[in-house]
Formats: structure tokens, sequence, C-alpha cells
């Protein structure tokens, strides 16, 4: 359970920075603050994804709560107005915020009257419930439940410009054929609320302000002990909408099943196994894997590298199969589809089909099912030819090496892909550490397998090429480590960056070079993950904020990704380092910023304030994998 008082639920500031997310399977969610302040365009009790998420829908922004005890009236709700006022102020009144089960609640203290608010999200369905329970009182109340209403792309925002279609239904509205809410004595009015203000995007250089449709409002007497059950669903809403106390069960149910099915052991293990399935949605063809909340949606690179940390890590072994037969069935020119997040499919990753290789291989090392091998094995052997004779943008295997070189004027094909005007930020054309430690380990994996149900191959021949080369070309003369990228349009680059350290921790990594370790613990390790370049480094920025632009020139470029913990335990593991204690920041940033998660990155000064998505797929993943390595 993550907890908060009134130290931190009454202080605006506190309770706003810190982020709830519940989601429904699909790539919807719910999320919010702590204090109920919507501080993100993204906020909202009914967001609903399209499938496979790249695009999703807000729709139900808010329940706004009005409590009636006689002549005194407590307006619960927090908002905040263009031009800086924060009416109603409703968070004073906040006593205590928990996570339990995945479920959040609040507990609003009144004096005599105490009120409490719990939220839960259907699994496979866009449907949510919220259920208001009276807790004590010393005489029957009033509560009013007034729903904040849009619909509009996530990314976006909506002004008033005439009256929304609500259309009447029993026990409740219908909004633009698009959602349903009902609940209890719905009395239909219509109202804009303008001018309502989203500071983080603000902060973010983002237009923060949009206007949102009162509808009316749902109302009930209660006595202590009586509840409030609305629920809001997406079309098609298949008759009566669920109780919204039922949805709150079933959640509590799922997620006790999902941390036993993990075997996770402390209270650390079993929150880490829920926030794992907030990222795992069924998609038509199969199971896949948000890569962030919330404005990701699939990224083959996150997901393949997310796959051990997501799937196996948490025992869930049918999913991880389906998984990879999906992903093997997308397989062009030896390329994974990267995302659609932009509108339409780009095969724009030098690294993801690499990743996929990995995946196969640690789904095999965890079940032993080489049937998978053969079933994938036309997708694995399409991955290494086109890798090695050439494929999209430049990749290919140099021939007089056998190390994987990659790059094309005006990309960006690594992880490190952020792009400022069309023009990468760090390009890294050439023969990058990483890409070739997962050529290797791609090389050798496939050898290895192939082997094992005799399907005849040289890729082993090809494996021990590129490692006697890399072994070769990859060392700093100076014994500070390794190159970052060789073979450059400008010669080789001696940047210390992270990346390094996969050629150090893959299962078949290439080198074994403690100093390379020791290298990013001195100038890359902070306690929630690694700085993506050294701070004495010319281009090194340490902060993570500011407009897109400013945001995208940090992003590789000194920002710390949590992420990175996993490489760096394993690199750590394989030459023997200390790994006490490298874990404990992490852990402690799950009651931070994205409760019960991990976010995507990081200031890289300190005190290493989160930046990006609060809830981060690859973030978790890494560090549910790295508890299993160090323990």
């Amino acid at each position: 359970m993550i907890t908060f008082g009134r130290q931190v639920c009454g202080d605006l500031e506190l309770a706003a920075s810190r982020e709830w997310l519940v989601t429904d399977g699909l790539g919807g969610y719910a999320m919010g603050t702590v204090c109920g302040l919507r501080t993100r365009r993204y906020h909202g009790l009914l967001v609903v994804a399209s499938p496979g998420a790249s695009s999703r829908r807000l729709g139900l922004a808010a329940l706004e709560p009005v409590v009636r005890v006689g002549e005194r009236l407590f307006r619960l709700a927090t908002d905040e107005w263009a031009g800086g006022t924060v009416d109603p102020a409703g968070h004073v009144h906040l006593a205590e915020f928990s996570l339990e089960h995945g479920v959040p609640s609040w507990r609003w203290d009144l004096g005599d009257v105490v009120l409490e608010r719990e939220l839960a999200m259907a699994h496979g369905r866009p449907a949510v419930g919220v259920v208001f329970r009276l807790l004590r009182a010393p005489r029957p109340v009033t509560l009013d439940l007034v729903p904040l209403c849009t619909w509009r792309d996530a990314h976006g925002e909506r002004h008033a410009n005439g009256a929304p279609e609500v259309t009447a239904v029993d026990g409740g509205f219908e909004f633009e054929n698009a959602y349903r809410v009902t609940g209890p004595g719905w009395q239909p009015d219509g109202d804009w609320y303008r001018g309502v203000y989203a500071r983080e995007e603000a902060a973010r250089g983002l237009n923060p302000v949009e206007d949102l449709w009162a509808a009316g409002r749902f109302t009930a007497e209660l006595e202590p002990g009586d509840t409030v059950q609305i629920t809001a669903a997406a079309a098609p809403f298949d008759g009566v909408l669920p109780p919204a106390a039922r949805l709150v069960t079933e959640a509590r149910r799922r997620a006790r099943k999902l941390t036993r099915q993990a075997g996770a052991t402390d209270a650390t293990g079993r929150q880490l196994a829920i926030a794992a399935d907030q990222f795992v949605i069924d998609t038509p063809t199969g199971p896949s894997a948000v890569a962030g909340y919330p404005w990701f949606g699939e990224w083959s690179r996150d997901l393949m590298t997310s796959f051990e940390g997501l799937l196996l890590a948490t025992n869930r072994l049918d999913e991880a199969r389906a998984v990879l037969t999906r992903a093997g069935a997308t397989v062009s020119e030896g390329m994974l589809a990267n995302t659609a997040d932009t509108g339409t499919l780009e095969y724009n990753t030098a690294d993801a089909a690499l990743w996929f290789l990995h995946a196969i291989a640690r789904y095999v090392e965890a079940t032993g099912d080489l049937d998978i091998v053969a079933t994938l094995g036309d997708s694995m052997q399409d991955v290494l030819s086109h890798h090695q004779r050439g494929t999209r943008y430049g990749i290919a295997a140099d021939p007089a090496d056998g190390l994987l070189t990659q790059g094309s004027p005006g990309f960006a094909l690594t992880w490190m892909d952020a792009r400022v005007d069309g023009r990468p930020v760090t390009e890294r054309q050439g023969k990058p550490v990483e890409i070739n430690a997962l050529w290797i380990e791609g090389l050798t994996v496939t050898a290895d397998l192939f082997e094992r149900i005799g399907r005849s191959n040289d890729w082993g021949a090809a494996a021990q090429l590129a490692t006697a080369s890399f072994r070769r070309r990859f060392p700093r003369p100076d014994g500070l480590g390794l190159y970052d990228v060789v073979d450059g349009p400008s010669g080789d680059d001696p940047s210390v960056r992270p990346n390094q350290l996969l050629a150090v921790g893959l299962p078949h990594a290439p080198i074994v070079d403690p100093q390379a370790v020791e290298v990013c613990r001195r100038a890359l390790l902070t306690s929630i993950g690694l700085r993506s370049l050294a701070p004495d480094a010319p281009a090194y920025l340490g902060r993570h904020n500011g407009g897109p632009a400013e945001r995208d020139h940090a992003y590789h470029q000194g920002t710390v990704w949590p992420w990175l913990i996993g490489p760096f335990t394993d690199a750590s593991v394989r030459v023997g380092a200390d790994t006490g204690g490298l874990l404990d920041g992490l852990e402690l940033h799950l009651g931070d910023w994205g409760l019960g998660s991990v976010s995507e990155t990081a200031d890289g000064d300190a005190p290493h304030a989160a930046t990006g998505c609060p809830f981060q797929a690859w973030s978790v993943a890494e560090l549910l994998r790295a508890r299993s390595a160090v323990q």
C-alpha cells in the first residue's frame, strides 16, 4: 500500500505532483493526481484507446463531488483556472489517499462527516467505476456529483463551441454517442466550464487551457454505510453498465492473482507485478504492451526491451509466447515496425529486431519451449540475413569485420532517437556499441537455437568474426571503457554513455570489462537510473524541461533513464562489481511521482526530479529484472 496523509494531501504542490493510474487492458486508462487537480490534458476518468493504443480519446474528465450537510456545503473537487485561481480547493479536506492492490482511494474528513471514494476500471472493456461511501455522519447528507465531459483527442484540447450532443438514457446520459455515464438521481443540465487550466502542459510549453461541459448532476441522500456508484463506459455499451462496486472488487481480485502468479515475496515485488500489468494490453492480433502512459502506444523496441521483465519475470508465459509469434509475423526486410503512434507504420529502428532475437532466447531459457524456434525460425533467419546483406537506412554488416553499421542522414535509428526540427540530436551514424552487442547476441543465440532444433546455419561463424572485431575496435586506448560509436562520419566517438553496458552485460556479451562498469558508475549512475551522457561532456544538459524542442535536445544528452539500471546491474554482476543498495532509490521512487510505477526519465542534475511519462514500461520491466538479478 502507498498512503499519504494530510501533510501531502493538503499541500497542493506535493499532492499535484503525485499521479495515480488504472488501466483497462486495452490501452485506455483513468489517471489523475492525489489531490484531484487535473494537471495534464491527459488526465481523466475515462480515456479510450483505439486498437493497439496508437490513439486515445478523452471522455469523462471528472466527477466533481459536493457534500451538503444541513446548511453546510463542501465542494471537494480541486480545479485550477486560467489566471491561476484554484477553486474549489477541496484538497484541504482530503485526509488520506491510498493505493492498494492497484485501486486508488480518497478519504475526505469534514469534521463529523467522512466520505470515501474508490475507483477502478474493467479489464478488457473501456469502462470505469467510481464508488462513493459515507463512512460517518451525524445525520443524512446529500451528495451531488457533477460530470465534466468532453470527447477529444487525448493529445489536444477542446473549446466551447455550442452545446454538445447529450442524450438521456435510463439512469444517466450518453455523450455524443461515444460514452455513457449512469448513476442515481440523474438531473440533466448543461454549461461550459471555461478556462480549465493544466499546469503540466504549461510547463511543457504546450497549450494548457481547455473547456469542459458540465452535463448535470447525480444526486443521492446518504446515511452512514450507504454508497453511490457511478459507471462510465465507451460504446458499444452492451446493455446495462456494470456496477461500479463490482469493478472495484474485480480489480482487487485481479491484482492479488497477478502477484501470486508472479511469485512476488515482498511488497515491492507485488507492486511491480501490478505495475507491469498496466502496460500489457490485448489487441485484435494478440497481446502486446503500451510503452508508457499517458501518451505512448505500442513501440516494438520498448516491447522487446521490456519483454523479459514484463512477461517472464512475472510468469506470464502464455502471453510471452503470443507476443513473440505476433511480432514474428510482422518482420519486413528483417525489421520490426517501431510504432504507429505517428499515424503511419514506421520501420525506423536499428535495434528492435535484434531485441526480438534476444527475447526469443530469454523465453526459451525460461520455458524450454523449443517449438517457438521452429515456429519463428524463418523470421529469425530473415532478420539476420537482411541485416547481414543490408536493409533499410544503411543497416548492414560490414564485410570487412562483420560488425553492424547503420545510419542515414536525417534519421536517428538507435534508442537515442530524439529529433528537433527533423534533425537528429544524437545521430550516432556508424557502428554503435549497443547495436553491435545486440548483433553479436542475435547471431550467437540464433546459431545455438537453430542447432538445438537441427536447422543448419552458419551464424556461429558470423558471431565469431563480429566478436573478434568488437574486441579489437571498441575498447578505448586510454582504458576508460568502450567507444560509443566507431567508424562514424567523424571517426570514433569516445563519449561516455551507458550504451557500452550492453556489451558487458548481455548473456553473450563480447567483452568483460570492469572498467566500463566503473566509468559508468562514476559518471552516469544516479539513485534512479543512469544519465545518458557524462556531465563533463560539452553537450551535456542537466535539466529535461521546457518546451518540446528544449526537452528533445536534453532527452539523450544527460537525462537520466531508469531502464538503464537493468544493463548496469547485468554488467555489474558479470564483472563481480558490488550491487549492494543499487536498487534502493528506484524502489523508493515508487511513491514519488507515478505512484506504484517508475518514470520514463529524470533530470541529469540532482535532485534528479522525474520527467517524461510518469508510468513507463521498460523502466518497470528493467527494475523487475534487476531485482531478480541481484537476488
